[in-house]
């Protein structure tokens, strides 16, 4: 393998941690350092870009606590990628009258898997949550192994659940950092994208004349500008948790707060925070030719840099030999190696570069199971730790359960 450094031509500028996540974790980015410009009244809290994956802020942002409807985030992804948006999803005995927050669905009623994650992540229904596990799981249990195989392919060290809802549980938690990688990650798919951004929903009500109408009752997305998600959550245990998220100028946040009395004043203050002092930057242009070599880079590289960080920014190409068959084909398929780019001596994001005219096709892999929906850029970090995979190998409480 040969080893070299080489510079990009000095007009682009950085980000798409589209694969920051390529060979190393999302906390492996470079820290930052300065975090006294912000504060929040949180017991916990955390701040991160949703392209790169970097933390922007963090405190306290690794202890383990109660979530809450928080769950849901997990809950709404995982049905999304392992279940049929158009199936009928069918209310059982345990998903019926489910303590806490709820729906009111009758036992025996029958609703799309694409309408009941909207009274789940807009009302925060917990028999949803539960009929939605049964459903794509197989049982309660079924679905909860599935929660925490995806918390555990996301690196979520800090994580475990014990149900899909949220309601106070042995075994049931999260810390800050963890959910703003887990929103961030939820965040590339089109539609949970989609539904966590959306204000108010109708769906059809086999029981009535009218149809349900179900308003989101997150604040944050008629308080703050560019306000596009995410979840609320609330028990008499965990309080006051929330999940936000934000985009201005192409750049999108994920503000976390745990256990925090002023949660809509400390979300704007962050998400203020995170777009005033890290604005994402562009630096590398999927096809943009390396300078002095015959490749080009075969994604857009994009990242949040704080002042003066950009400048320190060491980029190294690593080059792999042709591999070809006895009959001369290109076993890489125009594949040449990567750019690897450092910031502190902290590998921040890598970049496969081809041949010129070998570039594949900038596609993801939302691409054909939404086919119908507006999928993400090619250019994320999620497209690369998948990329990465296959080459390695209300606000309120009800007797203590949860509301939102």
């Amino acid at each position: 393998m040969n080893m070299k450094r080489v510079n990009f031509r000095s007009s682009l500028a950085l980000v798409c941690c589209s694969l920051l996540l390529l060979f190393t974790s999302i906390a492996a980015a470079e820290p930052v350092q300065d975090q006294g410009s912000v504060s929040t009244h949180a017991k916990a809290a955390a701040l991160i870009d949703v392209e790169s994956g970097r933390i922007l802020y963090s405190s306290h942002g690794d202890e383990p606590m109660l979530i809450a409807s928080l769950t849901k985030i997990m809950t709404a992804i995982v049905a999304i990628e392992y279940g049929d948006l158009n199936s009928k999803v069918k209310v059982g005995k345990k998903a019926f009258a489910k303590e806490g927050s709820s729906l009111f669905l009758r036992l025996g009623e029958e609703m799309t898997l694409q309408n009941m994650l909207y009274g789940l992540m807009l009302r925060s229904g917990n028999d949803a949550a539960t009929a939605i596990a049964e459903h794509v799981g197989g049982s309660e249990e079924g679905f909860v192994h599935l929660m925490n195989a995806k918390a555990e392919e996301l690196s979520l060290k800090h994580t475990h659940f014990a149900n899909p809802h949220g309601l106070d549980a042995e075994g049931h938690y999260s810390s800050a950092n963890d959910l703003a990688v887990l929103t961030a990650y939820a965040l590339h798919n089109p539609v949970f994208k989609e539904i966590v951004k959306t204000q108010v929903k109708t769906a059809d009500n086999p029981y009535e004349k009218w149809e349900y109408k179900w308003s989101n009752k997150n604040k944050m997305l008629r308080l703050y500008e560019g306000a596009d998600g995410v979840k609320t959550g609330y028990t008499k245990k965990a309080l006051r948790c929330l999940v936000s998220s934000a985009t201005r100028g192409g750049q999108q946040l994920v503000a976390v707060t745990l256990n925090d009395g002023n949660d809509w004043n400390d979300h704007s203050a962050l998400l203020d925070f995170g777009f005033n002092r890290f604005p994402l930057k562009t630096m590398i242009e999927r096809g943009e030719k390396l300078q002095g070599y015959e490749l080009v880079a075969g994604l857009n590289f994009s990242y949040p840099f704080s002042p003066g960080e950009e400048e320190r920014i060491v980029t190294e190409l690593v080059l792999n030999g042709k591999r070809e068959t006895k009959e001369g084909a290109d076993k890489n398929f125009g594949l040449r190696g990567t750019l690897v780019l450092k910031l502190g001596g902290v590998s921040i994001g890598r970049v496969p570069v081809y041949e010129p005219d070998r570039l594949p096709p900038a596609t993801t892999p939302y691409d054909d199971k939404y086919a119908t929906t507006t999928a993400y850029p090619a250019d994320t970090w999620l497209q690369a730790a998948v990329s990465a995979l296959r080459a390695l190998f209300r606000l309120g409480a009800e007797g203590g359960v949860s509301h939102d």
